[in-house]
């Protein structure tokens, strides 16, 4: 076993008086007030207490194997830390700025608990590598409860898409009615924004998944520990190669947040889209009460917050990526105090997305879709023309654009008389070009138009349900 000199924790300078209890040796006047507070990440950083423990734990446990500490001081640690866990999980974490961190706080919790024994369990680490570590796990963490999180959202939009495979709605382009589509097929390009924005995730996940723990404070240290060890009992794919990279990167968390920035941007596209459709000139979506809510002055109002809330945390979380974004820019190797912001942009992020995922999900599993109205609007919308240019292409044998040009005139004589491509007369079919006959007549309908999408990708009823088929089996989609 290594021997070391080690603080008597009962003799760390009293809390609040003269210089900080963890790193004072050098200093013998204790901080201001401001920079005491201006220093202490301890109201934002507790939530990292169950990653700091499980950290410690793995840290403790290396260190009895490698005989740097007694196997009874790795016990002792082992034991205290389970006890202050205990405490923390019953009453919540304390926030003591003179401890400044979380970090700080555990071991002069763990001192109270164990005494002596406790301040060994710093050897062979940094408070830099210890945060890195910590927060690695929490973004781990993070990355693995959102992505649950989406698979919920992919699920409610699988039935409701299946629900309304065949149902028929206006397809838009410049929010200008274009060509019929399907509820079912509108639904599952949202399922595939989604799909992407979890593979993002897991390639996330994956990228960060080294473990920091061992690099000490920048140059790793003189001790034989066993990096290899630690990093497996924490679940991380292998230790990091580099110990200046290891404390000083954050790619890891500016990973979850443009990743996250993403995912909430798609969120608020559909946030959008029921926005749009609640209102009375669409009215193609009823939301209901539990994601509704009314005027305290017009008592006829139902009004779509929690759609309009999550298109609007999308700006607050794009905010926070650029924030750390802003932080990292300039920072030379290794470790700065500016990283100390790092962490609550990266959990005001994660929160608002969490909400944003579980309110659309709400929204896409409760909403009444008023099916009947976007037909109305799919025929109402000249929304086959497209289908007219084609059959003349294919019957007549005319070129595309000679046939574009004939639909447009029989769009705008459409127009004149007030009615639908189907219910246009043949003869003045027959009046704008000759080889119009009745047969065209079978395209002009909305449902023989989406119908007749069925390439791959397509919007025909049956292309919908063979891609949630597929969805659902891994086939497409999914992670």
């Amino acid at each position: 076993m290594i021997e070391r000199d080690d603080l008597e924790a009962k003799g760390q300078a009293s809390k609040g008086q003269g210089s900080n209890s963890m790193w004072g040796g050098r200093f013998a006047e204790g901080p201001a007030a401001v920079m005491r507070e201006i220093n202490a990440s301890i109201p934002f950083d507790k939530r990292l207490w169950q990653q700091d423990i499980a950290a410690s734990r793995a840290h403790a446990a290396m260190l009895g194997a490698q005989a740097i500490i007694s196997a009874a001081d790795a016990e002792a640690i082992l034991a205290g830390l389970d006890a202050v866990a205990a405490d923390y999980a019953a009453h919540g974490v304390p926030e003591d700025l003179a401890l400044e961190d979380i970090h700080m706080l555990t071991e002069a919790r763990l001192a109270e608990k164990i005494g002596a024994a406790a301040g060994r369990l710093h050897t062979a680490r940094s408070r830099n590598d210890q945060v890195a570590t910590d927060f690695r796990l929490w973004v781990r963490d993070a990355i693995d409860a959102v992505d649950a999180g989406l698979a919920g959202l992919q699920a409610a939009l699988l039935a409701r898409a299946e629900e309304h495979a065949d149902s028929v709605m206006p397809g838009f382009t410049h929010l200008q009615s274009a060509q019929p589509v399907t509820l079912g097929h509108h639904l599952m390009a949202y399922h595939e924004m989604i799909a992407r924005d979890r593979s993002r995730f897991a390639d996330a996940r994956a990228r960060g998944n080294f473990c920091p723990l061992g690099s000490a404070a920048l140059a790793g240290t003189p001790y034989p520990i066993d990096r290899e060890a630690t990093a497996r009992a924490l679940g991380f794919t292998a230790p990091t190669r580099n110990s200046l990279d290891a404390v000083s990167d954050r790619d890891f968390a500016l990973d979850y947040l443009m990743t996250a920035t993403q995912c909430a941007l798609h969120l608020s596209r559909l946030a959008e889209e029921f926005v749009n459709w609640a209102s009375q000139p669409f009215g193609f979506v009823a939301l209901s009460d539990q994601w509704s809510t009314g005027s305290s002055i017009m008592p006829q109002k139902r009004n779509p917050d929690a759609a309009e809330l999550v298109r609007g945390h999308a700006g607050r979380i794009t905010g926070c990526m650029v924030a750390l974004t802003m932080t990292m820019k300039g920072l030379p190797l290794a470790y700065s105090k500016d990283m100390q912001d790092d962490k609550p942009p990266v959990f005001e992020a994660h929160d608002l997305l969490a909400l944003s995922i579980a309110a659309m999900t709400g929204m896409v599993e409760s909403a009444t879709f008023r099916t009947a109205r976007m037909r109305a609007l799919a025929e109402a919308g000249f929304a086959t023309a497209t289908d007219l240019a084609d059959w003349l292409v294919r019957e007549a044998g005319l070129p595309f654009r000679q046939a574009h040009h004939v639909t447009g005139r029989v769009v705008k004589r459409a127009e004149e008389l007030g009615v639908s491509l189907d219910q246009l007369p043949l003869d003045e079919l027959q009046a704008i070009d000759s080889a119009l006959d009745a047969r065209v007549y079978a395209v002009l309908g909305v449902d023989a138009s989406v119908a007749a999408r069925a390439s791959y990708g397509g919007t025909a009823p049956a292309r919908v349900r063979a891609a949630i088929a597929a969805a659902r089996t891994g086939a497409e989609g999914g992670k």
